[in-house]
């Protein structure tokens, strides 16, 4: 039977229009290497605002994880939010797998834009990506805002039993979840209170799967795995510019001690903020107090 109507396309439609009406408009960017990448960026660009680069993380796409904030971002910046590579409206067909490569695509989307400076957020797996950009363009990222991303894991925490899942393939199963039970499962890992989702009825879920969740599935799998793969703390390097760690007290995907050993690797050069009462999720479950410590960090602050 061929489904007639989805309530995720729908909301996708109304995230598209809160785009467009934050004064955005989607662009498509061939890198000329195989790999195509699809960015929101200002319709017209104001000189007098700084720039934002937005990264989202796995799961709900960008327009989901960002359309609670995007009006508010867009009076003070001048903002851009790229899918990465296996995500909304971005491929390709180069076999690396790396948020160093994710960071390069994004950067080559940026030059090609005439963006010559910016303060990047990531969230999560996005973080990933953020960080590689604050380490590989020193002189283009002013800012970095890091929000519950394991960026200083090791591939032996894995092994160790340091995270709920100690199966990365599990893991990469749960985070790109293909069932129902694996979408409540991941509901259960990423919010701190999971059971307000547990009214969703699986039609719901098989409908958000079908729209989110059923392109580049081994793709989004191997990004997950590459992000641990040979990992260790000495070999990441430190990066130079002024740094904000945002996490949720009672994350289960990344454990909170992941963000005080970032802190510790990154010393005074960065700070962190725990978000009481709220798991990996904390940008839905505790949005406003989310807003208001990146404002704060990127605007009102003169570090």
């Amino acid at each position: 039977m061929t489904q007639c109507f989805s309530l995720t396309e729908t909301r996708n439609w109304c995230y598209r229009s809160t785009f467009t009406g934050a004064g955005l408009r989607s662009t498509i960017t061939d890198l000329k290497d195989g790999t195509i990448m699809h960015c929101w960026i200002p319709k017209t660009r104001t000189e007098s605002k700084p720039n934002l680069l937005l990264i989202h993380g796995l799961g709900a796409n960008a327009l989901w994880q960002w359309g609670h904030f995007i009006r508010s971002l867009t009076q003070l910046f001048n903002v851009y939010v790229p899918d990465l590579v296996f995500f909304g409206g971005s491929y390709t067909s180069r076999p690396e797998r790396t948020e160093g490569f994710q960071a390069e695509c994004v950067m080559k989307v940026m030059e090609m834009k005439c963006v010559r400076s910016v303060s990047v957020v990531g969230l999560s797996y996005g973080g990933f990506v953020a960080y590689s950009l604050g380490v590989k363009y020193k002189e283009f990222v002013e800012k970095v805002v890091i929000c519950g991303s394991g960026v200083s894991l090791e591939e032996k925490d894995i092994k160790d039993g340091f995270f709920p899942v100690s199966d990365l393939d599990e893991a990469a199963n749960i985070l790109v979840p293909q069932t129902p039970q694996k979408l409540r499962e991941l509901f259960g890992y990423a919010f701190f209170r999971p059971r307000r989702l547990a009214w969703l009825p699986s039609c719901f879920l098989h409908d958000f799967i079908h729209t989110m969740c059923r392109e580049y599935v081994q793709e989004k799998r191997d990004l997950i795995r590459a992000i641990a793969k040979d990992r260790n703390l000495s070999d990441l390097p430190k990066i130079s510019q002024p740094t904000l760690i945002i996490w949720g007290e009672h994350d289960q995907v990344f454990p909170l001690e992941l963000g005080h050993r970032l802190k510790r690797h990154l010393g005074d050069n960065a700070q962190i903020v725990v978000i009481k009462n709220a798991g990996h999720a904390f940008c839905v479950e505790k949005a406003k107090e989310f807003y208001n410590t990146l404002k704060s960090f990127l605007v009102d602050s003169h570090s």
